[in-house]
């Protein structure tokens, strides 16, 4: 296919996914540390050949979609309708303005497709004009009657498992898509069903058995299993980072602005909280320390605010494909008191990290008036942090 070919993807996410039990609609639930419509998205976004990803969500879920979606690029979403056939044409006639050549169709509930499944998807495309991905059968299929009873067997051989993205070209598929609308017909269960009532032949190409659709309970709790095993290197980190007082109104501690008598001496702005977990982070990771990644002699880091140190190490962790375990900070101060200040410091610290609350702690003490802390002439800061990444040699 002619790279000059333009491609989009509609992101089906309006559906209430009654059969995956409580906790919300599947698609906003957590899987791997990560909402699954962000696993959705995210392969599709940073594919370097789609140009425009057409999310297409319940008005309810706005909110939630904003939040689970934070930091990838997108479409404004459009609103489904009342079944999926009825959302996949609303995602299309979203797009007719952007003149796509190529769609891909998929599901924000399949958080695993992966960038080369997408790549197969986009030639079949350009190839054929229709084409879906699929997987063998490898369990003995049975047809059974109304009582249960086995009526057939068909040859497993030629059978085969239909996933997503399903690829068209677009002016086609939003005709069928259309037609079948006009006619009243709102049965077909996927696109591909709808390209062959418009009379198209659907090709195959290859899918992926990791790239599953997340229906039930157990798909989700035998999924993360799977996720977490695959993260076998359990990495522990520690850091520590102290800063003296100088002229000032405020001292910036864990990322919270904090009203004091004093202010830091630092070159950025001084959040030991921040500045420790950000070494312990780069300490598990054996990546060396916050110095030589913002070292203090580059005058660009100077009064730089810390969370963007945070943000910058977790990044580290997430490219390695890592997950946060655990973030612990320890004040070591007689003032301010920290203990009014914890929650309000482990929501920012979750907030900058991007990690759940429950995996942050916030700890303080003070030094029985010993010392440089005692004195109350600076505050210190230790840090651990436990972190799991793939095993490597």
């Amino acid at each position: 296919m002619a790279k000059s070919q333009r491609t989009a993807v509609v992101l089906v996410a309006a559906g209430r996914g009654l059969r995956a039990g409580a906790g919300g609609p599947k698609q906003y639930r957590t899987i791997g540390g990560q909402p699954v419509i962000y696993r959705a998205m995210e392969a599709f976004s940073r594919h370097p050949d789609v140009f425009a990803v057409q999310p297409v969500v319940n008005p309810d879920d706005s909110a939630m979609f904003t939040a689970a979606v934070a930091g990838l690029k997108h479409e404004a979403p459009t609103s489904g309708g009342a079944t999926r056939q009825a959302s996949v044409l609303a995602g299309l006639e979203a797009l007719a303005r952007h003149k796509p050549d190529v769609v891909l169709i998929h599901d924000a509930a399949r958080p695993f497709v992966s960038a080369g499944v997408i790549s197969r998807a986009i030639e079949a495309a350009g190839r054929t004009g229709a084409a879906i991905p699929v997987v063998a059968v490898t369990d003995t299929i049975k047809i059974t009657g109304a009582g249960g009873d086995v009526e057939g067997t068909p040859e497993r051989a030629s059978l085969r498992i239909a996933q997503t993205p399903q690829s068209f070209r677009f002016d086609v598929i939003l005709e069928a898509h259309r037609r079948a609308a006009k006619d009243g017909r709102s049965d077909f269960t996927d696109d591909a069903a709808i390209a062959e009532w418009a009379g198209l032949t659907v090709a195959t190409f290859e899918g992926d058995v990791a790239n599953m659709k997340l229906t039930t309970p157990e798909d989700f709790v035998r999924e993360e299993a799977r996720l977490t095993a695959q993260l076998g290197d359990i990495r522990i980190g520690t850091g520590y980072d102290v800063h003296a007082f100088g002229e000032g109104d405020h001292l910036m501690l864990c990322g919270v602005r904090v009203p004091h008598t004093r202010g830091f001496l630092a070159h950025s702005d001084g959040d030991v909280g921040l500045h420790a977990l950000v070494d312990a982070i780069l300490g598990a990771l054996a990546d060396g320390d916050i110095g030589s990644h913002f070292p203090p002699s580059d005058a660009k880091w100077k009064g730089a605010s810390s969370d963007q140190f945070l943000k910058y190490a977790i990044e580290r962790v997430t490219a390695r494909g890592g997950r946060i375990a655990n973030l612990e900070v320890t004040m070591i101060c007689e003032r301010p008191k920290i203990g009014p200040l914890r929650d309000t410091m482990r929501a920012r610290i979750a907030e900058i990290s991007g990690v759940d609350i429950s995996r942050v702690a916030v700890k303080a003490t003070t030094s029985e008036r010993l010392g440089f802390t005692g004195r109350e002439e600076g505050i210190a800061a230790t840090a651990s942090a436990t972190i799991r990444l793939p095993w490597s040699v």
